[in-house]
Formats: structure tokens, C-alpha cells, sequence
């Protein structure tokens, strides 16, 4: 089974739960230089109504990222989620691209380690 496809041909009428992880290789799929590693961990609770879909989506984890200071690695924790109603147009339901975009907008805008814990050396080229 493809991760975060829901393959709707089959799927049960009712609640199914989908368990999956969204690392780095997942994130590398859309492009993004500024994700360099993460661990996600993303629960989608399906609701098979027939013609719509309920879905209920939690994600937590950490992503790494440059340090928008010192630009070293900055593991920041990520925890958000979505719920979507939505009406198949196919056999299979991808939540790729809300889940990409989910944990994309709940990383801060400010990315940088807390005072004190940057990369001396950059640092000291930075006050120069």
C-alpha cells in the first residue's frame, strides 16, 4: 500500500484508521530545500460515506531545518492536523499534498535556535 493514498475501491463502509510516517524522502517529493530531514508521524481516520469522504488527519513529530541565523540544523517540533470532507472524483483518495501543506503552515516563520545555541563561529563571523 502506497503511503497516504487511501485506495478507495474496497474501502469499508465506516471508520478506518491509516497510520503512516512522512520523513525526509516524502518531503524531498515536493521540492522543498528547506525541509533536510523529519519524522512524522500522521494518523488519518477515514470516514467512507459513499459519495463523500470524512477525514480527520493528526500529525506530530520533528522536521529539521536551517537555522535561519547560523544556518546549522534546527530540529523544530511539529504538531497540527485537518479535517476535510471530501467527494472522490477517482479510485484513490492522496493526501500528499495536505499533509505537505498542514505541517508546511505549522512551522514558524522564524526559524532559529534559542539564544546562546547557534554555531559560535558563525556567530562571531555575523558580529563582525
Amino acid at each position: 500500500m502506497q503511503p497516504f493514498i487511501v485506495k478507495l475501491n474496497g474501502l469499508a463502509s465506516g471508520r478506518t484508521v491509516f497510520n503512516w510516517v512522512a520523513d525526509g524522502k516524502f518531503f524531498e517529493q515536493f521540492g522543498n530545500p528547506d525541509i533536510l530531514s523529519a519524522e512524522v508521524e500522521v494518523t488519518a481516520t477515514v470516514v467512507n460515506h459513499g459519495a463523500t469522504v470524512d477525514v480527520e488527519c493528526s500529525m506530530q513529530g520533528t522536521v529539521t531545518v536551517p537555522c535561519d541565523r547560523c544556518l546549522d540544523d534546527l530540529e523544530l517540533s511539529v504538531e497540527t492536523g485537518f479535517s476535510e470532507v471530501y467527494t472522490p472524483e477517482g479510485a484513490d483518495l492522496d493526501l500528499s499534498q495536505d499533509i505537505y501543506d498542514y505541517v508546511c503552515t505549522a512551522l514558524p516563520l522564524q526559524r532559529v535556535h534559542p539564544e546562546g545555541e547557534c554555531n559560535p563561529e558563525t556567530i562571531k563571523f555575523l558580529s563582525k
